[in-house]
């Protein structure tokens, strides 16, 4: 005997969404791991920025002719910060020091780097207040282009959710959901830069 299957109204009436889980979670990944992305590239344009410390992260962006290839400094020398205003560089080979002297001193850091036997003194000058000033504006102005990019990364995945409710294969609710998921993701990453920024400042102004 065969059993005569009913259905209420409600549920013919029922709009057929066909959530898409899968989707939902890979926008959010997505953006979050470009937001990262806006981040450390945030942190390479702060580093460029020299401050009147030494830091030997200053010599990050310094590149190295090693036969035949451009390697970064840090895979052809040791360095280590000699006192607040030097940093050291040590070649791991006799005969590298030449060109890691020329490479640092041709770079856009504007520093002029002295050999004292096997190693290599890089001086930090110390900067004006008008510099400091100066520089302070150029690091906000990193700090808001970076927000601008992260901002429009969230737009990016608020469309892309709204495309997969018109498209019913999510509902209204995932949306807000995953809005919500997206802005407190957008709010973590822009604290993140303002204290990008403040460290970055704090180091400017450093005496």
């Amino acid at each position: 005997m065969k059993t005569k299957v009913r259905w209420s109204t409600s549920e013919v009436t029922q709009p057929d969404i066909k959530v898409n889980v899968m989707e939902l979670n890979e926008i959010k990944k997505t953006t979050e791991h470009k937001m990262h992305q806006s981040l450390e590239a945030l942190k390479s344009q702060l580093a460029k920025v020299r401050t009147g410390r030494a830091n030997p992260q200053l010599l990050d962006t310094v590149h190295v002719e090693y036969y035949g290839s451009m390697l970064p400094l840090s895979q052809v020398a040791n360095l280590t910060l000699l006192d607040a205003r030097t940093i050291g560089v040590a070649p791991w080979e006799k005969g590298m020091g030449a060109k890691i002297e020329k490479a640092i001193r041709e770079s856009d850091l504007g520093l002029n780097p002295a050999s004292q036997g096997d190693l290599i003194r890089v001086p930090i000058p110390a900067m004006t207040e008008e510099r400091r000033k100066e520089l302070t504006k150029v690091v906000r102005g990193e700090g808001e282009q970076s927000k601008i990019a992260i901002r429009n990364l969230r737009r990016d995945a608020n469309e892309h959710v709204k495309k997969l409710v018109k498209d019913k294969l999510a509902s209204e609710d995932d949306e807000r959901r995953t809005q919500d998921d997206v802005q407190k993701l957008t709010d973590r990453m822009i604290a993140e830069v303002d204290k990008l920024v403040a460290a970055k400042e704090q180091d400017l102004m450093a005496i």
